[in-house]
């Protein structure tokens, strides 16, 4: 299936509404001391797509993210890619054909290749996974995943991950859709918030680097309210002042604040890449809640993605259904609000190299299971 795999230089990465797949990001993560590589691959489209006999090629690329687990081993971690998404018949044997050609170009002690797809959820549209009222009850326990992945492998060595470091599921807004009609789509207490923020005096501001120190102590406020692991400032420090302009996958960065009288109530990390915007952090103040900020500040940062362009917009993450037990449901509830479409990614996937060390690996990763910002 893979005719032939060659590495290529990070600031030669496709344009990608992807983020986690474009040169600026490959930039962020080695400001960061992480260890990035970037490789071209060529398939058949037939072999990529069933009901086609387009013999021409294709030609993709992916990001991988070289990260060590102890001073001699390594994972190798693909976040969101490879971007293109075959008919789900082919896409196991198609992983399983990019692993095998990938293998000798990753270090000699990697001990797997883990894929988080970006692609849809197998069960994202099967009735079965959703109760009565509509509300997800999740994909089928990993022995049925990883076989449903598995069709058509040779070796089935798919395994479904402990755990997703990205979000796998998200919520996209349509950004073609003209203005009227996004409020329109609103939910109503969604749709007033935001006229509320406006009549209380809200006002959005884009910073620089010199007023990180502004979003820094709202990160810091949201992480002690919700319990959260806190980044170094360097982190985001990183995230905003990374530029890879003379590239072929630049990103543009915003963070935006929302303030009343010159105090800040909430802000966000807006990206732009290709035809899409992400809301890639965000924080807010744990007090003035009333004034409704981060409802003014999403959709300034909506509109922001519209006037450069973009025709979607990503929230980036949500709780997989409207259930309130769930640690994120206030994020579900608030992000729903702003009427997009649920959009569920299949998620983290292992492609083990070395099945004794991979067994070993995920053991203690198991034990040692949290929430990640990669």
């Amino acid at each position: 299936m893979i005719a032939d795999i060659q590495q290529k230089e990070n600031r030669q990465i496709y344009k990608t509404s992807i983020i986690q797949q474009t040169a600026y990001w490959s930039e962020v993560k080695k400001q960061q001391g992480v260890q990035t590589s970037a490789f071209n691959f060529t398939t058949k489209l037939s072999d990529l797509f069933t009901h086609t006999e387009e013999m021409s090629y294709f030609v993709g690329d992916l990001l991988i993210l070289i990260q060590a687990i102890d001073a001699e081993h390594c994972i190798a971690y693909v976040p969101y890619g490879p971007e293109i998404e075959p008919s789900e018949e082919n896409q196991g044997y198609f992983l399983e054909q990019l692993s095998e050609s990938l293998r000798s170009f990753l270090p000699a002690k990697c001990i797997l290749i883990r894929y988080d797809l970006s692609w849809e959820s197998h069960w994202a549209k099967d009735d079965s996974c959703y109760d009565l009222h509509g509300n997800w009850l999740g994909a089928p326990d990993r022995h049925i995943q990883e076989i449903r992945l598995n069709y058509n492998t040779e070796h089935w060595n798919l395994r479904k991950a402990n755990t997703d470091i990205l979000p796998s599921n998200t919520i996209f807004m349509d950004l073609k859709k003209d203005t009227d009609t996004l409020l329109g789509l609103m939910k109503p207490k969604t749709r007033y918030n935001i006229h509320l923020s406006t009549r209380k005096g809200v006002r959005i501001k884009s910073l620089g680097l010199e007023s990180i120190d502004i979003w820094y102590e709202l990160y810091r406020q949201t992480a002690n309210r919700n319990n959260f692991f806190l980044h170094d400032i360097n982190y985001f420090k990183i995230v905003l002042s990374a530029r890879a302009n003379d590239t072929s996958s630049p990103a543009e960065v915003y963070l935006l604040v929302a303030e009343v009288d010159e105090k800040p109530l909430a802000a966000m990390f807006l990206v732009l890449s290709a035809s899409r915007g992400t809301y890639l952090y965000g924080a807010s103040a744990s007090e003035h809640r009333n004034y409704m900020a981060s409802y003014a500040l999403q959709w300034r940062a909506m509109q922001i993605a519209k006037e450069k362009g973009c025709t979607e917009y990503d929230f980036f993450g949500v709780a997989p259904s409207a259930d309130p037990s769930h640690p994120m449901y206030g994020l579900y509830r608030f992000k729903a609000g702003f009427g997009g479409e649920m959009y569920r990614r299949l998620g983290c996937w292992d492609y083990p190299l070395d099945n004794e060390k991979y067994n070993y690996y995920t053991s203690m990763e198991f034990k040692n299971q949290s929430y990640h910002l990669s």
